[in-house]
């Protein structure tokens, strides 16, 4: 089962949670857990649940999850500790390394 939410597909885990993170798995339910738990900006959400941590560096969860934060703490500090967003790396093996040349 699909759902849409903020222009993002997500899907819905096997637990019947919504996934905001496909990469790490981090379901809707654990950012909300770790909110309970004391969290107050972003990026100690990212460091307490991993989302936006995974393989796509945040680039597909990032937006979705300030979003949803702000939503829900709209006095939590925006610009003390904004998400950052790297680009995907590929993996190298080392037969390419020891190759030298282009990756």
């Amino acid at each position: 089962m699909n759902k849409r939410l903020a222009g993002q597909s997500e899907t819905v885990g096997a637990s019947g949670h919504l996934l905001v993170c496909r990469c790490e798995e981090v379901s809707m339910a654990q950012l909300e857990q770790a909110c309970r738990m004391g969290v107050d900006t972003v990026r100690q959400l990212k460091m307490a649940t991993r989302v936006t941590m995974g393989a796509c560096q945040g680039r597909v969860c990032r937006q979705l999850v300030e979003s949803w934060f702000y939503s829900q703490y709209p006095a939590a500090r925006r610009e003390a500790e904004l998400l950052s967003q790297r680009p995907p790396v590929r993996p190298v093996t080392f037969g390419q390394l020891a190759e030298g040349g282009s990756l």
